[in-house]
């Protein structure tokens, strides 16, 4: 989906256009959202009443996801969970599907790979046979499933689900209405629920989001989290502090599911942030795009010009013509309910189900 169509899709979902044309559009990706849910409730009602086993790996897995379409930040809580479990001398193994991937690791995979250089990732939309080699080739004694909340024929032990503070319910409405990927009473299902970027609204919006979710799902165990800014990175993996960035002009650009999470992020970082730009998530890009870049760089006048680190591993450069390129490499920083996370997946090691 290109940019353009992809903003025209928010804006017509949102409610913003009101003409009769949107509003007879509306009513059709309605009408399909109520199939959608449809089928959503008979494959969930196949898994919990076990007339569809799920097939279960011989250690334990943990699986991270969420309930919207677009990104609430499953790359740093999965790289999170990985470190977690390594820290404590296991041998972990991350699974994913490897959505947008033409060859080799997609671009979230070879984010991990620099971030988690000992940590093997497997990527195929057949996670149960990418189990079996994980545990038998690779001696993996801990699965982590990226994106795993929908993928139900792998069985886990924990499923911890992102809720993103900047978007919590996707509009409220199911796909293709709206963007959520199934009803919000799904969340009952998680282990864990953890609010990511809560340091992006307030406190009464976080109170006001998890009581909307227990309204619909319960009682939830509940954690927070924010994207924290680690440093600067360039394509050949040099590392330069933070400290670089007051004073200087910069202009950012992302091909992310959620791009305001990136602005907002670097707003208190930067001197000033001079243009920022946006490209469809999981945009692959070519020479044009390098080409025009450069020529944007070029014409704010800018000393710095930053991306997110998922960007940056297809871009494969250290300058867009004379202006230096760099990634801000972050990490998930829990920020509140860190004992709930830890009591939730050290249960796992001790062999303690889960509550």
């Amino acid at each position: 989906m290109s940019g353009h169509v992809h903003d025209a899709y928010i804006r017509l979902i949102g409610g913003q256009d009101r003409r009769v044309p949107a509003v007879l559009a509306r009513a059709m990706l309605g009408l399909a959202a109520g199939f959608y849910r449809v089928a959503m409730t008979l494959q969930n009602c196949r898994y919990d009443r076990g007339w569809q086993p799920a097939s279960r790996a011989s250690v334990p897995a943990v699986s991270v996801g969420n309930l919207t379409v677009g990104g609430t930040g499953k790359t740093p809580m999965v790289e999170w969970a990985a470190r977690w479990f390594r820290q404590r001398g296991r041998r972990v193994v991350i699974l994913s599907r490897g959505y947008g991937r033409t060859h080799g690791l997609n671009d979230e995979g070879r984010v991990l790979e620099e971030n988690l250089p000992d940590v093997p990732h497997l990527q195929d939309p057949d996670r149960v046979r990418l189990a079996g080699i994980a545990v038998e080739e690779l001696e993996a004694e801990v699965l982590v499933l990226d994106d795993g909340f929908q993928h139900r024929r792998l069985a886990r032990d924990l499923d911890i689900v992102l809720i993103d503070a900047l978007d919590p319910f996707g509009g409220g409405r199911l796909l293709p209405r709206g963007l959520l990927r199934e009803p919000i009473s799904s969340l009952r299902r998680a282990g864990v629920v953890l609010l990511s970027r809560a340091d992006l609204v307030s406190e009464p919006d976080r109170a006001a989001i998890r009581t909307e979710a227990e309204r619909h799902a319960g009682p939830l165990r509940w954690a927070e989290g924010r994207h924290a800014p680690l440093e600067l990175l360039d394509s050949e993996l040099a590392v330069s502090p933070l400290s670089n960035l007051p004073g200087a002009r910069v202009a950012a650009f992302c091909g992310i599911g959620n791009p305001e999470g990136f602005r907002r992020t670097l707003l208190p970082l930067c001197g000033a942030l001079v243009d920022f730009r946006t490209f469809p998530d999981h945009h692959d890009y070519d020479r044009s795009d390098v080409e025009s870049l450069a020529g944007w760089a070029r014409d704010r006048a800018v000393d710095l010009v930053l991306t997110t680190q998922k960007d940056l591993v297809k871009l494969r450069t250290t300058h867009l013509g004379a202006v230096p390129l760099r990634a801000l490499r972050i990490g998930l920083e829990i920020t509140a309910g860190g004992d709930v996370l830890d009591d939730a997946m050290a249960g796992l090691l001790s062999g303690r189900p889960p509550a």
